[in-house]
């Protein structure tokens, strides 16, 4: 109806229209933005923007207790508690008796997920490796005993290289310098135009494990990538966005980042995806350039049309979002790159006193 409107009407019409629909939109946003009632009721009757996040944060705490029962290849309740065991072995001064209001949950689903025949390796590992070694320095209560003797019924000991926690000198040295490190930044850029050159998915597999590497909530991790390496379909998948109007169709790869809402059983966390995605995302962008690959994060806005369709094309479940888009390829030498001014200290520091 809309659409039928747009093409029957004068565009003076369709202006005035629009900005009268814009000026009852903003009277209303006065009123309904006094208290937090009011802007809930907005929302419920005057506006669907939310709709599909409130349908997908429901199905997402859905889907995590449904992860419980049927674990694949890796747990997230699992991943969450063996990190929290590691934050507790590594406290200074560190307690005789920490997590016991967890540990036997923790025990519980590990016994359940060494016993998946999906669980990958190194999950595994790190679960066993973090736990043995917390049952190694933890004091005794009921809780821990417990969950001792369920752990120690169920494994065994491995003497290979720990996946445990470590002192920060152990760490490699850092080989570049600040200077360095600039140059790789002013290097990446977004670019929008590549050569007619098919891109190396042991290559994006490469940058995706050096990206890995970002910090992540309680180590979830609760996002996926998606990698559309053909020229034809990267560019069906770039249309769905906003902003890729003429240059779409020379994209010989193009990356879905896709948060998912399983990660969470309690809605305070539901913009964590976002968070976590986007660190990973940089680092993923910066490893690509180090490659010789050039990339351009695509914005994703929240339109609902647009977000069953791309999530059509991928095949997501409805609690599985996608945060941006990422075009990949080898830079056309001769394409224009944007200037873009970036605010300097000035504008961006806020000393905090």
């Amino acid at each position: 109806m809309k659409q039928a409107l747009v093409k029957l009407l004068p565009k003076n019409t369709i202006s005035t229209l629009k900005s009268k629909v814009d000026n009852v939109d903003l009277m209303f946003i006065r009123l309904f933005s006094k208290n937090g009632f009011l802007a809930s009721f907005y929302y419920t009757f005057f506006s669907r923007q939310f709709y599909r996040e409130h349908k997908a944060v429901l199905d997402g705490r859905l889907a995590y207790e449904h992860s419980l029962a049927l674990i694949g290849k890796s747990c997230i309740l699992l991943r969450r508690n063996i990190h929290r065991l590691e934050k507790g072995l590594i406290m200074q001064p560190r307690r005789e008796i920490f997590a016991d209001g967890y540990i036997l949950e923790t025990v519980e689903c590990y016994n359940a997920a060494i016993n998946s025949t999906e669980l990958c390796s190194d999950e595994k590992k790190w679960a066993t490796d973090v736990l043995t070694r917390y049952f190694e320095v933890v004091g005794h209560n009921s809780k821990i005993d417990k969950a001792r003797a369920i752990f120690t019924s169920q494994t065994t000991a491995d003497s290979e290289t720990l996946s445990v926690p470590y002192a920060y000198k152990d760490l490699p040295d850092c080989p570049v310098d600040f200077d360095q490190l600039l140059t790789l930044f002013q290097r990446r850029r977004s670019v929008r135009w590549y050569q007619d050159k098919s891109v190396d998915i042991a290559d994006i597999r490469k940058a995706v494990n050096a990206a890995s590497l970002a910090p992540s909530a309680c180590n979830r991790q609760p996002f996926e990538f998606h990698v559309v390496n053909d020229s034809d379909k990267a560019t069906d998948i770039a249309n769905c966005a906003m902003g890729t109007v003429g240059f779409s169709d020379n994209l010989p790869c193009i990356i879905a980042i896709v948060g998912n809402l399983n990660a969470y059983p309690a809605e305070r966390d539901r913009h964590i995806i976002y968070i976590d995605a986007s660190l990973a995302s940089m680092q993923l962008m910066l490893s690509l350039e180090t490659l010789g690959l050039s990339t351009c994060s695509i914005n994703w806005p929240d339109v609902e049309q647009r977000e069953k369709m791309l999530s059509k094309k991928l095949n997501l479940k409805y609690h599985e979002r996608v945060v941006m888009l990422l075009a990949v390829g080898y830079a056309d030498h001769e394409g224009g790159i944007p200037f873009s001014q970036k605010k300097s200290d000035s504008l961006l520091v806020k000393e905090v006193k």
